[in-house]
């Protein structure tokens, strides 16, 4: 039907000589018409639920996090203990067990991270989505952290925590601190290792989800249904 129509439209304009541009900003009126602000919302939507997919898949395997660009590695404020405690025996190894139980326990945590960001992404509205699909490349994943992301961390933070219960991790963390605590000429410390993990965790996941919207937006053959093909078709050049 919208063919025929451009091709009614393409055959009144030869024949009464109007100008080119006249013409092209008329089809490109017919395709903001035929491409609704729900379909676009739709289409940004699935764009990110594959960007979720995607991340998921990438972190929650073994060393998806431990042995990746991804590795989660201890606040800078938990060195003071590592380098007192690495000298005390039982704590020789005590870096590296440690990083070793909090990226197994981040990647356990992120096979449970799709459900929690499909709920976002479900219930987010896209106040203005022809200017996020005409924005930057990564616009639809920064609407979403800007949207979403405290309530991500208030969600996500008790199933990272439930991991790293699972992998022994903040029991040895404590463990450690409390026996750097007990040292002599000490200042005592409790670095928040669970507020930590959670927020280089939720990085990890957002980078991921970026990337894949990066591909949606520049290769075709990663748009896999008819709704993302209509939608980012928008705007190529």
């Amino acid at each position: 039907m919208k063919n025929g129509i451009i091709v009614s439209i393409i055959t009144v304009f030869v024949f009464c000589s109007c100008d080119p541009k006249d013409l092209s900003k008329l089809l490109d009126g017919l395709d903001s018409v035929a491409l609704s602000d729900k379909d676009i919302a739709n289409g940004l939507k699935e764009a990110l639920e594959l960007g979720v997919d995607k991340s998921v898949k990438t972190l929650s395997i073994q060393d998806g996090f431990y042995v990746s660009d991804y590795k989660i590695f201890l606040p800078e404020e938990a060195n003071v203990v590592i380098d007192k405690l690495k000298f005390i025996p039982g704590f020789n190894s005590i870096e590296e067990e440690l990083l070793k139980k909090i990226n197994r326990a981040a990647e356990d945590a992120a096979g449970k991270a799709g459900p929690i960001f499909l709920s976002a992404i479900k219930n987010i509205s896209f106040d203005d989505a022809m200017n996020i699909l005409l924005g930057d490349k990564n616009a639809a994943t920064t609407y979403l952290h800007n949207n979403t992301y405290n309530q991500l961390y208030t969600s996500f933070k008790p199933v990272l925590e439930n991991s790293l219960n699972k992998f022994g991790a903040l029991d040895y963390w404590s463990d450690a601190v409390n026996k750097y605590n007990s040292l002599p000429f000490v200042k005592e410390v409790n670095p928040d290792l669970a507020d930590h993990i959670n927020s280089k965790a939720l990085y990890a996941l957002f980078d991921l989800i970026e990337q894949k919207e990066l591909g949606i937006r520049n290769d075709l053959s990663q748009r896999t249904s008819d709704l993302l093909k209509k939608v980012f078709a928008r705007q190529d050049p």
